[in-house]
């Protein structure tokens, strides 16, 4: 299993490792992972490519909204469907494509930074 420390300015939720092709948060392993600053679930993710709004919600209800919505593609960098781009750009969020490791990484740095955000990991 990979570890990384978590950042001790990071509140809420934080991705601390990774076993098993999950993530570990908080003592939990999740296969695929919703977080918003709040808290974190399990998911059942979607293929990258059949990704759709809908499939986000619970992060879209986040109050106020995210500034921008980190997804994790799994293993590597894949593009989610256009309409889901121009669908978050509509609601005013944008959106960061990485794999699913370095969202991870990027959700616990930008949260050691107190930003308001929201990830989705697809799993590795």
């Amino acid at each position: 299993m990979a570890r990384f420390e978590r950042d001790p300015a990071a509140e809420g939720p934080i991705v601390t490792g990774f076993s098993g092709g999950g993530f570990v948060v908080d003592q939990g392993v999740y296969r695929a992972l919703l977080l918003t600053p709040l808290r974190a679930d399990e998911w059942a993710a979607p293929a990258p490519a059949d990704l759709a709004l809908g499939d986000l919600e619970p992060l879209l209800a986040l109050d106020p909204a995210p500034e921008f919505l980190i997804l994790g593609t799994g293993d590597r960098l894949t593009h989610p469907p256009r309409a889901l781009r121009e669908a978050l750009e509509a609601l005013g969020i944008g959106l960061e494509v990485m794999d699913s490791r370095a969202a991870a990484r990027a959700w616990g740095l930008l949260r050691g930074e107190e930003r308001w955000i929201a990830a989705a990991l697809v799993p590795l």
